[in-house]
């Protein structure tokens, strides 16, 4: 499978099977891509569940400092990360020992060996995707 097929297989499994989010790297701010992005989720009946430690609540949800901190309260299957590329790796590791199911690197955002580590322990990955824009894009029943 080329990755062109691999990650929009990726993609629609992701917009078809989830409806809650663990969002890390969401910022409070209405100007930044994070907010707008969930924001955006949000307003389409998902679930976010904010992972920012500086902040207490965002989008009306509790924030959380870590995903191991939110998993002990949520169960997370989608990971949706915005942060920087050179800090993915911890994320990926995170991830996986909560038990996440798929990790999402935004617009901008990619990590192979990190990506490779995820889809060896079984997790489903989309790399430098917007997830606001590939949700608009995709055919829904």
């Amino acid at each position: 499978m080329t990755e062109t097929t691999d990650t929009q297989s990726a993609i629609a499994h992701i917009l078809d099977t989830y409806r809650t989010v663990a969002v890390v790297g969401l910022s409070p701010k209405p100007e930044r891509d994070s907010f707008e992005v969930a924001h955006y989720l949000q307003s389409q009946g998902w679930r976010i569940i904010p992972i920012n430690p500086n902040a207490k609540e965002i989008l009306g949800e509790t924030a959380y400092p870590s995903l191991s901190e939110a998993a002990r309260h949520h169960r997370i299957g989608l990971v949706d990360v915005f942060r920087n590329s050179a800090d993915v790796p911890p994320v990926v590791d995170e991830a996986i020992a909560i038990g996440a199911e798929a990790v999402w690197l935004q617009l901008g955002i990619t990590h192979d060996a990190a990506a490779a580590k995820a889809r060896a322990a079984g997790l489903r990955v989309v790399q430098d995707r917007c997830m606001l824009i590939e949700h608009r894009r995709h055919p829904r029943a």
